[in-house]
């Protein structure tokens, strides 16, 4: 039964949570601390804090630590899949949809305008972060120092990550 409670709870926070990671943690919240008492609201922080600090989706990440610390390595596999399953399911069934018609005039014409809308919602992002994330001149010069890289040397992500992290274990003690 624990193993089915974990996959309704956690299939029930793919479903509702638009918008991404951040958005679901309110939702896993709900179901394991509140709901379900599976954990603490001290633990469930904790959860999030060492979910954060590492690589990787949020939502995915606190799935599996919640699913091993309910049910161990079952409950690992089932909260993930719980997680995933719904937009799994639909990205199939929308990936079907696109395969039959994406030559057609009416799927194309809504990709012309999805395509800059996509765009609009990065830079949002963007704006959002830059006030936190830059915050001297120095942190700007990182910024800019990263794009750059990326862009015009064609430095992979991942290497501007690394790099940068190196920098700020270097100045920022």
């Amino acid at each position: 039964m624990k193993l089915w409670h974990l996959f309704v709870s956690f299939t029930k926070v793919g479903v509702f949570a638009y918008g991404g990671g951040p958005s679901m943690i309110p939702l896993i919240q709900e179901e394991v601390v509140d709901r379900n008492d599976w954990m603490t609201i001290e633990e469930f922080t904790d959860a999030l804090a060492m979910g954060y600090a590492l690589p990787g989706p949020i939502a995915t990440k606190m799935a599996a630590y919640i699913g091993y610390q309910v049910a161990d390595t079952p409950g690992l596999v089932v909260a993930l899949f719980g997680t995933v399953f719904p937009s799994l399911l639909m990205m199939m069934v929308l990936g079907l949809f696109f395969m039959n018609y994406k030559d057609t005039p009416l799927v194309q014409a809504m990709l012309k305008a999805v395509r800059p809308a996509v765009v609009g919602l990065l830079i949002v992002v963007v704006w959002e972060m830059c006030p936190k994330s830059v915050t001297s001149w120095h942190t700007a010069l990182i910024a800019v120092a990263a794009f750059a890289a990326i862009n015009f040397l064609n430095l992979h992500p991942a290497l501007a990550i690394v790099v940068t992290a190196v920098l700020g274990l270097a100045f920022y003690r």
